[in-house]
């Protein structure tokens, strides 16, 4: 069996200058694809709300929900670290709540580790899951479970005041002991300084080239999901457009009946064909 990547080994990456890789996975067959191509992170993150369910935002999706997604990919992987995202309300209310939910996360899915959104102000909460033995990474920059106090998804930190929060949220995430930070949609230059003063590895997605790693949304660097397409995403494959090709295609050879051929048949040997005709006669 293949040694599975482990959360030091991803931090030990960014001492050794090594950029670290992170897609989404949400089902068992991308999982293992993702994690056969040599994937550092598998995040299993609320975006399937959007890109699964078809909903309009990362909001209404569910700790269950999460926790069911998260079995598939956990079966599938066998490389890399598996990332869950807590959903939106499953760790605001209390540190109480937070453990309960995150506990349900790992020990349901098997996963190694969850991200909360948020930076100085959720430290409290990260420390306790730590202390409950829970590994974190944190989130900070554009948060979607927050978009509509930021009025839509907008680049965040483009002003003095908000840089200098981005940078602060950053130290007090660190401190407080997240193994990684996610830098969503902020300057390069924020998330070049954030990189280069924090000991652990910032994964940019939206955030330049300066980040120790990179995340995209699979569905979306492989043109499967058909909504909006941030600048920062760089499509790799156009699956959705192969997809709809491969299906015309099927449709019209049922209707031509052209399939399925023989070829695609199956057929009695001869002796059992004449003998059911003798039978049948």
């Amino acid at each position: 069996m293949e040694k599975r990547i482990t959360i030091p080994e991803i931090i030990e990456k960014k001492q050794k200058g090594e950029r670290i890789t992170v897609l989404t996975a949400y089902d068992y067959p991308t999982a293992a694809t993702l994690s056969e191509a040599g994937i550092d992170i598998l995040l299993v993150g609320d975006s399937l709300a959007m890109v699964v369910q078809g909903r309009d935002s990362t909001i209404p999706v569910t700790v269950d929900e999460m926790i069911y997604h998260s079995k598939w990919v956990v079966k599938a992987n066998k490389h890399a670290v598996v990332v869950v995202d807590m959903p939106f309300l499953s760790y605001e209310f209390s540190t109480e709540e937070a453990i309960k939910n995150a506990g349900r996360i790992l020990k349901e899915s098997g996963a190694d580790a969850v991200k909360l959104e948020g930076g100085e102000e959720i430290a409290p909460t990260i420390k306790a899951l730590l202390k409950a033995g829970i590994p974190v990474m944190g989130h900070i920059g554009l948060l979607p479970q927050s978009v509509g106090l930021f009025g839509g998804y907008k680049v965040q930190g483009r002003d003095v005041k908000g840089a200098k929060r981005l940078i602060k949220d950053a130290k007090a995430l660190e401190e407080a002991g997240v193994f990684a930070i996610v830098l969503e949609s902020i300057p390069l230059e924020v998330a070049k300084h954030i990189t280069e003063s924090s000991r652990i590895p910032t994964i940019g997605i939206g955030a330049g080239p300066f980040c120790d790693g990179q995340v995209l949304v699979t569905h979306d660097m492989l043109g499967i999901y058909k909504g909006f397409r941030p600048k920062f995403v760089k499509l790799y494959a156009d699956l959705h457009a192969e997809m709809l090709k491969a299906v015309k295609k099927y449709i019209s050879e049922v209707k031509e009946g052209t399939y399925p051929s023989r070829e695609y048949s199956y057929s009695l040997s001869h002796e059992v064909l004449k003998e059911l005709q003798e039978e049948l006669s």
